[in-house]
């Protein structure tokens, strides 16, 4: 029985060039200081980038997430004096959030290129499982593994 109370759900519209919702958390997750305006340009500029390949930038997008979205992820728990990393599934959102989270990250950690072209570099990189992203989803993966000893904790 949790003692906290229930996250609500916050509606979030979708972005007004694809009409997609994941676009507009993509957004969301750029921006920074509430810079919204500066966020669409980011993720505008990254999907034309992918259009000059000749390829969908939705398809893409979704592929991208699709492909660096987490089975397992391990947290902490403390039993008796000892913390042991115990594997646990990644429901839901949290795997939509975790995927967009690494891509963002591994995008903004390349140096010396403009971020619109860095998103859509990770972008595509991920779309075929290759890239930063999906190299961090692979030691979470590793790391749940390694700890499935502890999996009897789970709560």
């Amino acid at each position: 029985m949790s003692r906290r109370k229930k996250r609500e759900n916050r509606n979030i519209q979708p972005d007004t060039v694809y009409n997609n919702v994941m676009v507009s958390i993509l957004m969301n997750h750029i921006m920074e200081r509430g810079k919204k305006n500066t966020a669409r340009k980011i993720v505008y500029g990254a999907f034309d980038i992918i259009k000059k390949t000749n390829q969908d930038p939705l398809d893409i997008f979704n592929k991208a997430i699709q492909n660096t979205s987490p089975l397992l992820e391990i947290k902490p728990k403390r039993i008796g004096g000892a913390t042991y990393q115990v594997p646990t599934e990644v429901r839901g959102d949290r795997k939509t959030t975790l995927s967009m989270r690494w891509i963002i990250n591994a995008a903004r950690s390349k140096k010396g290129k403009p971020m619109k072209s860095k998103l859509a570099e990770e972008l595509m990189l991920a779309a075929k499982n290759e890239g930063s992203a999906i190299k961090k989803r692979d030691d979470v993966h590793r790391m749940a593994e390694a700890n499935r000893a502890f999996a009897h904790f789970a709560w």
